[in-house]
């Protein structure tokens, strides 16, 4: 990876683009299945559009399916809350698909306040030939029955049903800022911001609370809760990140209450780089377990660190995203951007990580070559199966042709989330309004 990359086919499918953009339309999350065949996301206007992969074609049957859309549905609706006296926006802040067991599929889509689960079918048969119905399904007259025939089950075209199956709500008082599915297929947990509640995924009038950092005075709070995620493989474990920069590793184990973390996870401050940003810039907004389960990925806002589970000291490795917005932090506080909330990413084999960053510029870094690259994600840069150019910024002093100066960067173009599949190097980037997929057409490991 590197340099290198522009020597590869990239393929780029430019999935859903209007010419105008408004707040409903701004993509909020985005989540691949456990396959990878099928890709979700949400947006602020309260809708999950799911994508699916298309099957190879017969006249090429190595080439790679793309993604087109395979169904869209409305989520969550605008709300009110009387007797707080407060609007409960649609906007859609997550999406978990759950393990599949059957034909069907499931995802957990949450905003603010209230959790449902979508069950997600196919109808390509519809019954015909009944005995006491006539085609339009009224019931006919008995006296004109005078024999009994079979029912048949006819083609027809494909149905994708999505049905609303069950509804948690009423659980938080905080707004949910994450949700995350067991490995034990039977609960999941949600976070707010002074809280987590487990949930078990058939039943949907209660919870059990498993971490309240709330303290009695709401003048002592000094951290809120900003992401949280069970482990990939101990059903027993989960983590928590906090506005302070530290992670909390909890065992359900231990006691049914997890205030006492077993792990704590948090980097020395270095007095030398104290600033009145500091505690800001330190802020975890994203923590993602890495397939193994052997590390945690989490991003703030200059960076992205990789931990170890067995060394709570320091990070084993820590990556720049943008270091080079380290002078700009007034005129980021001033406009708010120093409050955005980035998500990171592994690829499949945990080699490779993945961020966003502004003016729709997105990061991957190597861990094993330690090389890194900045791509853009925009209509200007990209076009069907145009290849990806390694993008640079230019702080000062000389600029080379295709450089980019920090002043001219667009701080209202972020990429706030990302998605990369469970097993092949194609990643989902979602830029405000815009969905692109990527595609590496060459080598099927990143490095």
């Amino acid at each position: 990876m590197g340099e290198d990359t522009d020597t590869r086919k990239i393929n780029h499918s430019f999935l859903r683009d209007h010419s105008y953009v408004t707040e409903a339309d701004i993509i909020s999350t985005v989540e691949f299945n456990h396959t990878g065949e099928l890709l979700a996301t949400g947006d602020k206007g309260g809708r999950v559009v799911i994508f699916q992969r298309e099957p190879e074609s017969k006249n090429t049957p190595h080439s790679q399916g793309e993604y087109d859309v395979y169904s869209t549905f409305q989520s969550h609706e605008p709300e009110f809350d009387y007797l707080k006296s407060l609007e409960i926006e649609e906007k859609i802040n997550k999406i978990k698909w759950l393990p599949q067991h059957n034909a069907a599929h499931s995802l957990l889509s949450t905003n603010d306040k209230t959790i449902k689960l979508w069950k997600i079918t196919e109808r390509d048969k519809r019954p015909e030939g009944y005995n006491l119905k006539d085609e339009e399904g009224k019931l006919k007259d008995l006296s004109t029955v005078t024999s009994l025939q079979v029912p048949v089950l006819k083609p027809m075209d494909l149905m994708v049903e999505v049905s609303p199956r069950r509804i948690f709500a009423n659980g938080h008082t905080y707004h949910i800022n994450s949700i995350s599915v067991n490995s034990d297929c039977e609960t999941y947990m949600s976070a707010d911001d002074l809280r987590i509640n487990l949930w078990h995924l058939a039943i949907t009038d209660r919870s059990f609370n498993i971490v309240d950092i709330k303290p009695a005075n709401m003048e002592d709070l000094t951290e809120v809760i900003t992401a949280s995620e069970f482990h990939p493989h101990h059903c027993n474990l989960f983590v928590y990140s906090s506005s302070k920069g530290s992670l909390r590793l909890c065992d359900m184990r231990a006691a049914a209450l997890c205030d006492k973390h077993s792990k704590l996870f948090e980097e020395p401050e270095d007095p030398s780089n104290r600033s009145f940003f500091s505690e800001i810039i330190s802020s975890v907004s994203d923590v993602k377990f890495s397939h193994s389960g052997r590390y945690m990925l989490t991003r703030d806002y200059l960076t992205v660190k990789v931990w170890d589970l067995n060394m709570e000291a320091r990070p084993i490795e820590t990556y720049q995203v943008h270091d080079y917005l380290r002078s700009k932090l007034c005129s980021l506080y001033e406009s708010d951007c120093i409050f955005d909330k980035f998500e990171c990413s592994w690829n499949g084999s945990d080699s490779v990580i993945m961020t966003g960053a502004y003016n729709n510029f997105f990061r991957m870094f190597d861990r094993n070559t330690k090389r890194d690259v900045t791509l853009e994600a925009s209509r200007e840069s990209s076009k069907p199966r145009a290849v990806l150019k390694p993008r640079r910024v230019c702080v000062g002093g000389k600029r080379r042709r295709d450089d980019i100066s920090v002043d001219s960067l667009d701080f209202t173009k972020k990429i706030l989330h990302t998605a990369w599949h469970p097993a092949e190097n194609i990643i989902a980037i979602a830029a405000t309004n815009n969905l692109y997929i990527f595609q590496d057409k060459v080598n099927s490991d990143m490095h």
